[in-house]
């Protein structure tokens, strides 16, 4: 069970380990960063409005500490008023301010970091010019001149402490890099950085302009932690080799370092914060894209597994109805025209008497019906199972079968062009293409009032896979012809077609103009099965 301290006694210990921050940074000189400022910042960024008056309290108890301690005279009271009091009233009122304006402690997008570099810039820069005309106006110490240099090397020393600090104490609290991360960081240290400052330390104890070079040379690590482990590593970088080139290099304390120099840093490091949190962002969209596209294809692996099932259970479908059709066709072949024909026979044995009683009429409309009757069902075992598809193949049925009969009966010009090899083809493909070829045929014949219906079958490979491709033509009204607005073209036979087509993943395409209908079908096929 985690025990948590209470609320109430939160605010003193922040204000106490702020205090202790402090009291170490104090006796702290750097020349290049002003890290006082940064902690500052940071902490009031950081902190909920309600901790303030604790990180007052504590900083005010760090610095009287310090300035009673290590004061001459009693000009101490003085620069602690224009110094250090009115330092974290401004900052604290400037991040207020600001967060109104989007400021947030976290650095997870370049728009994130130049946000909150703009916030520490402003502030440094209020607090600065505050600090400095307010410590003039009452002493009275330099001219306005050397007011604005003091100015402008102090706000970018403050800035500099801000960019360096902030980003430690975000990463500490609010985005602690993870375990890889670490370890890649420290393993690209020790090859990367510490050949590199060996390289730069070197350079700095020659003569010059090797410690020009040196400096400038710095800031290529910098920018190659950045890219390659964000801006955590951008700041480990800047940290290490800053570190360690006044570590090992001697530097007066005393002697702060030029304008230029300190402007040269603030642009490295902005520019090399900017870059890993560009490098950070990217690579968490490259992370989300992998994500979403492992998503996407375990989708599209289920999709197409229920694609697959739906199509071999409408094949199922098909092969049922063409099993039920082919057992209908064989009792009405069997039992009805077996009666048919046994009726006929008795008719024919009794025209005789018929003739003898007056009746031989009786006996001719009764042959008449019967012939009717036999060519009905001829018609509709045609129909429902055509004998010449089993019998002679899908080029023979569709040459001299039903479908061309239809066309001839109803007066319409039938022009058939086969290409490719249909014999091999499976039995569902075939199935497929007679049926769609016949549903077409008969809405043809039916509803478009057409002269000439054109079939065009061509069998052949595309892409290594076998296809069958359809192109049906006729010169009717077409669909616009269907003036009970019922759709009857449209309806029960197209989505036949349709639902044949699908089923074996083939492609159906519909052209209507004034000049026709045209049908194009595409089918994927295979060999005969044995």
């Amino acid at each position: 069970m985690r025990l948590s301290s209470p609320i109430w006694s939160r605010g003193p210990l922040v204000g106490l380990l702020y205090f202790a921050a402090w009291l170490v940074l104090l006796n702290y000189v750097a020349p290049q960063w002003m890290i006082s400022p940064g902690l500052r910042f940071g902490a009031l960024l950081l902190a909920r409005p309600r901790y303030w008056p604790w990180l007052i309290a504590g900083e005010w108890a760090a610095h009287l500490l310090f300035r009673v301690g290590s004061a001459e005279d009693a000009a101490w009271l003085h620069a602690f008023i224009t110094n250090d009091a009115a330092a974290v009233l401004v900052v604290g009122v400037c991040i207020a301010i600001l967060r109104r304006f989007g400021l947030k402690a976290t650095l997870r997008t370049p728009e994130d970091v130049a946000r909150m570099l703009a916030a520490a810039l402003i502030t440094a820069f209020v607090n600065t010019l505050l600090c400095c005309t307010l410590s003039n106006v009452i002493h009275a110490q330099m001219a306005l001149q050397s007011l604005g240099s003091v100015i402008g090397s102090e706000l970018l020393r403050e800035y500099l402490g801000s960019l360096l600090v902030v980003p430690i104490m975000i990463m500490a609290v609010r985005e602690p890099p993870e375990r890889q991360e670490i370890a890649r960081t420290l393993l690209e240290a020790l090859f990367v950085l510490l050949p590199t400052m060996i390289l730069l330390l070197v350079m700095l104890k020659s003569s010059q302009p090797l410690p020009s070079f040196a400096r400038i040379l710095a800031l290529v690590p910098v920018l190659l932690f950045a890219f390659r482990n964000g801006w955590r590593g951008a700041i480990f970088a800047m940290v290490l080799i800053n570190g360690g080139m006044m570590a090992f290099t001697r530097v007066d304390l005393n002697q702060f370092p030029s304008t230029e120099s300190l402007l040269f840093l603030a642009v490295a490091g902005t520019g090399a914060l900017v870059l890993g949190a560009a490098s950070d962002a990217l690579r968490r969209s490259s992370r989300r894209l992998s994500i979403q596209n492992a998503r996407l294809e375990g989708a599209n692996r289920r999709l197409d597994q229920l694609a697959r099932q739906l199509s071999e259970v409408a094949r199922r479908n098909l092969r049922t109805e063409e099993q039920q059709r082919r057992y209908v066709a064989a009792e009405l072949h069997d039992e009805l025209g077996q009666n048919l024909t046994a009726i006929q026979t008795r008719v024919k044995l009794a025209q005789t008497r018929l003739r003898e009683a007056g009746l031989s009429d009786v006996a001719t409309s009764i042959n008449d019906i019967l012939a009717h009757m036999r060519a009905a069902v001829r018609r509709l075992l045609n129909s429902l199972r055509p004998t010449v598809l089993d019998e002679f193949g899908l080029a023979r049925a569709l040459e001299e079968g039903p479908v061309r009969d239809l066309l001839k009966t109803a007066g319409v010009d039938y022009q058939l062009h086969l290409r490719g090899n249909l014999q091999d083809l499976d039995e569902d493909t075939r199935i497929t293409v007679y049926r769609v070829v016949q549903e077409a045929a008969t809405n043809t014949v039916r509803h478009a009032m057409a002269s000439r219906f054109v079939l065009r079958v061509l069998s052949g490979r595309r892409n290594g896979r076998r296809m069958v491709a359809l192109d049906m033509r006729d010169d009717g009204v077409g669909l616009g012809g269907d003036h009970t607005g019922s759709g009857r073209r449209s309806g029960h036979g197209l989505q036949s077609m349709r639902d044949r087509v699908a089923a074996l993943g083939g492609i159906l395409r519909i052209h209507i103009s004034e000049n026709g209908t045209r049908l194009r079908i595409l089918l994927p096929a295979s060999g005969r099965e044995h």
